[in-house]
């Protein structure tokens, strides 16, 4: 099943959308908003299934689908926690710097709680400031929706919990971030609104894509038109999205439309640090690593982050082609 959240007030009007994202079709009378199904799901979601097969077998005629009338799923959440489950980047980070990685951070997940109270909407401008010094940067990542999630469970039954999968661009403000670790307290200022793609989906429409809590296939990314990344979501994910609902539940309960990231998507290359696509790789997720690739083998950074004008675009593909949640398209603009 795939749902999507058209413009309407703050939480979006709820529709279903067809396989190959070409129309889509109310389902108000059954749950108005995402945040209703996912707090009513036992009770609501068989129907909305039942509605999404009408719309696919062509009994239910819809609308056309229209990416630019769509909200992030979610346009605002109870709770957006993102995570870094993929090391390699995190090990990157820490050795273009000259700093060891601890050794718990292959056993202990790390992970921030981002602003949630507005979320873009996928085909949205990243409006800043003033100031391109800020390092702004594009980060492609999977998401995860949950249930309601009790305290205490278990990595492998916190799978049972998972209710819809998505994509994410979380924005990132590199020239910002040091300054905010450094007093201790995490990051504010340096994450700014993340947008989301505009359709989640169901894990068994994944397939078997979605298996051991990872998604197995190709995160795509463009910047200013050209192919930036394709590294594959189930590779190289150190922790999967069970053990990411469990840290993240250790000691609270989640309520249900949690949003959990999986953090910036990498890949290795035999056993080495990714490379860009044009050198045989599957490039990158976020201009900072390929920047930290560029530290650690030519002593500094050729690379700039994003600046007023540039664009970025993210994407995942099916087996057979077919865009699985829609396309996050997004230019970043200077504020008036």
């Amino acid at each position: 099943m795939k749902l999507a959240s058209v413009k309407q007030g703050r939480d979006g009007q709820l529709v279903v959308v067809n396989k190959a994202l070409t129309k889509m079709a109310s389902v108000h009378f059954i749950a108005p908003t995402l945040q209703y199904a996912l707090d009513n799901w036992e009770r609501v979601s068989a129907k909305l299934e039942d509605r999404y097969n009408q719309l696919e077998s062509g009994s239910l005629e819809g609308e056309d689908y229209d990416a630019s009338m769509l909200a992030s799923p979610l346009p605002r959440a109870f709770q957006w926690a993102d995570g870094s489950a993929y090391v390699n980047h995190v090990e990157l980070v820490r050795k273009a710097r000259g700093a060891q990685m601890p050794e718990t951070f292959w056993t202990d997940p790390l992970m921030y709680q981002g602003g949630c109270d507005t979320f873009l909407a996928p085909l949205e401008d990243i409006v800043m400031p003033q100031d391109e010094g800020f390092g702004i940067d594009f980060e492609a990542e999977v998401a995860i929706i949950t249930g309601d999630v009790p305290m205490g469970v278990s990595p492998t039954d916190a799978l049972d919990y998972i209710r819809l999968v998505m994509i994410v661009n979380d924005v990132s403000l590199r020239g910002l971030i040091p300054g905010e670790l450094a007093k201790g307290f995490g990051f504010f200022q340096s994450k700014p609104s993340s947008a989301f793609s505009p359709v989640c989906v169901t894990p068994n429409e994944l397939g078997d894509s979605f298996k051991d809590g990872k998604l197995h296939l190709p995160l795509v990314s463009h910047f200013n038109g050209s192919k930036f990344g394709e590294p594959n979501a189930g590779v190289d994910m150190t922790f999967h999205f069970g053990e990411l609902i469990a840290h993240a539940a250790k000691t609270r309960a989640l309520c249900a439309g949690t949003i959990i990231g999986s953090g910036t998507v990498s890949n290795k290359l035999n056993g080495e640090p990714g490379k860009a696509i044009n050198a045989g790789g599957a490039g990158y997720s976020c201009i900072a690593e390929l920047r930290m690739i560029e530290t650690i083998q030519d002593g500094k950074p050729s690379t700039e982050f994003m600046k007023f004008g540039d664009s970025v675009s993210i994407e995942m593909f099916d087996q057979q082609g077919q865009s699985i949640f829609g396309q996050i398209a997004q230019r970043v603009k200077q504020s008036s």
